[in-house]
């Protein structure tokens, strides 16, 4: 049986690559036999000749949005009106390669998302340090191992991924959000090493504030599946200071303010933590 997906491209001002971009997947796919496949545009309100270079391409499927909604709510508009079983995100600045594509292919049969971990990402020398500082965060927080938390060269089950999609944003933090919440689901996820060019098309609209809402919606999303992952750290850090000052209180034999407050702040936080986390297992079972 042929392997059916739908390839869906956000595109927002991206008149200089589009055309290249799905032309280029357009050729590669051709020459598989054993594929069905669709190629969704999303143009996410573009001011420039985005739509009108993606109407001079034949069997393409394009959604136009009345505003700018974001990269996130351009994703979703295509999963939404994808006709296959399972569903491609490719970008459309020219950085991903459709010769990678393959590679995720054969392990389609394994698992939900098959994610392109990307062996030489191009940032910025000042975004770094905010790349790893939130990398670092969502390993620790997942309590697994994440090779690529934001590729955007992702193969995943459109049945799966529709389960989460009132969880995901309409921001570049959707697949962030998407990893963490397979991952804390126990849905079974592939990384394989893929090199990705150069960005050529546009600007790119990642600002700082990308990152802050970043990192507040990987709090939010460990919170809703797990989270104790949360709330242990602050407890046990709570606890330390505690016993620190009841010793600092049992040697001058006075219980001062400070521990009165570290005790009933770190209580206060552990039954928060249980509450949510029986919330949240609550949560999953009325899912299933």
């Amino acid at each position: 049986m042929p392997i059916k997906i739908s390839f869906i491209i956000s595109a927002y001002n991206e008149e200089e690559t589009i055309g290249k971009t799905v032309t280029d997947l357009k050729n590669l796919l051709s020459q598989f036999g054993n594929i069905d496949y669709e190629i969704i545009v999303v143009n996410d309100f573009s001011s420039d000749k985005t739509a009108e270079k993606v109407n001079q391409i034949p069997g393409v499927r394009l959604f136009n949005h009345a505003y700018n909604k974001g990269y996130g709510a351009a994703l979703k508009t295509g999963i939404n009106h994808a006709e296959y079983d399972w569903v491609f995100f490719f970008d459309a600045d020219g950085q991903h390669r459709p010769e990678e594509i393959p590679k995720l292919l054969e392990f389609i049969n394994d698992y939900d998302m098959i994610v392109g971990a990307r062996v030489n990402k191009q940032a910025p020398l000042f975004r770094q340090p905010g790349r790893a500082f939130l990398h670092i965060m969502a390993n620790f927080l997942s309590d697994q191992k994440i090779l690529d938390i934001n590729s955007g060269f992702r193969l995943i089950k459109k049945e799966k991924i529709k389960e989460f999609l009132h969880l995901l944003p309409n921001s570049f933090s959707l697949t962030t959000t998407l990893t963490l919440a397979f991952q804390k689901s126990g849905l079974d996820i592939k990384y394989v090493p893929i090199a990705v060019n150069k960005r050529a098309g546009g600007k790119s609209t990642v600002k700082i504030r990308h990152a802050i809402r970043t990192f507040f919606l990987i709090l939010r999303t460990i919170v809703l599946f797990s989270p104790l992952r949360v709330f242990m750290p602050v407890v046990l850090l709570l606890w330390t200071l505690l016993g620190a000052s009841l010793i600092y209180d049992i040697y001058h034999v006075h219980i001062t303010n400070t521990t009165v407050v570290l005790f009933t702040s770190s209580l206060i936080i552990f039954l928060f933590g249980l509450l949510a986390d029986q919330i949240s297992a609550i949560r999953r079972e009325i899912k299933r």
